[in-house]
């Protein structure tokens, strides 16, 4: 049952992705990230391989993919990501589908959702955008993203630690802060590559009283 759960979350998702054809976001700045995403967010991915049994370090990465190439192109990003994870690590197919839906897929689309939401209930702020989406946002889409496949894996019978919510909690904000810490960067350096980000809403001057 539960794989294939996350057979329909990982089809469903390719399918809506590559309608929107999100590669022609690469012909402009987005190539440099898409590309370094490729190459060292496996590298995170894999840590939990290399380390003892039991609940495992697992940072996420895909809230900020999000901020930085949208939902469609992190969509694909994240099937390459778990392709590597795959073909370089040592799991098998049914853990790297695990990982690549609960630590990948449903994290970015509930970004996504919480960025929506900002945007339309709070003002176009900088503040706005690295705390609320890049922080906040993130903490939010990763620890329910965790306490979701937690609930799944009990619901199943799949055994699971009794303090791993509470893991989940504090591994959610690991990753908030790392996504909170470069949306900040990239909004003062190099905001060409947010695909979410926008100077003309995000630092247009207050309305006048």
């Amino acid at each position: 049952m539960l794989t294939l759960i996350e057979w329909s979350v990982a089809g469903l998702a390719l399918v809506v992705a590559l309608s929107l054809r999100p590669w022609r976001m690469l012909r402009g700045a987005l190539l440099t990230p898409a590309l370094a995403a490729v190459a060292l967010l496996p590298w995170l991915w894999l840590l939990p391989q290399k380390m003892p049994p039991g609940l495992q370090i697992q940072l996420s990465g895909a809230s900020l993919l999000v901020l930085m190439l949208g939902w469609p192109l992190a969509v694909l990003v994240l099937a390459l990501v778990g392709l590597v994870v795959w073909v370089v690590g040592q799991a098998g197919a049914a853990p790297v589908l695990s990982q690549w839906v609960w630590v990948g897929l449903v994290p970015a689309t509930l970004a996504l959702g919480i960025g929506a939401v900002l945007r339309r209930w709070l003002p176009p702020n900088p503040f706005v955008y690295t705390l609320g989406r890049g922080f906040l946002g993130t903490a939010a889409a990763v620890f329910l993203s965790g306490a979701l496949m937690v609930w799944l894996h009990r619901l199943a019978g799949v055994s699971e630690s009794e303090h791993a919510i509470v893991g989940r909690w504090l591994m959610a904000w690991g990753d908030a802060f790392l996504t909170g810490m470069f949306s900040a960067i990239f909004v003062a350096f190099a905001p060409h590559w947010l695909a979410t980000w926008s100077d003309q809403r995000y630092l247009q001057p207050p309305p006048e009283a």
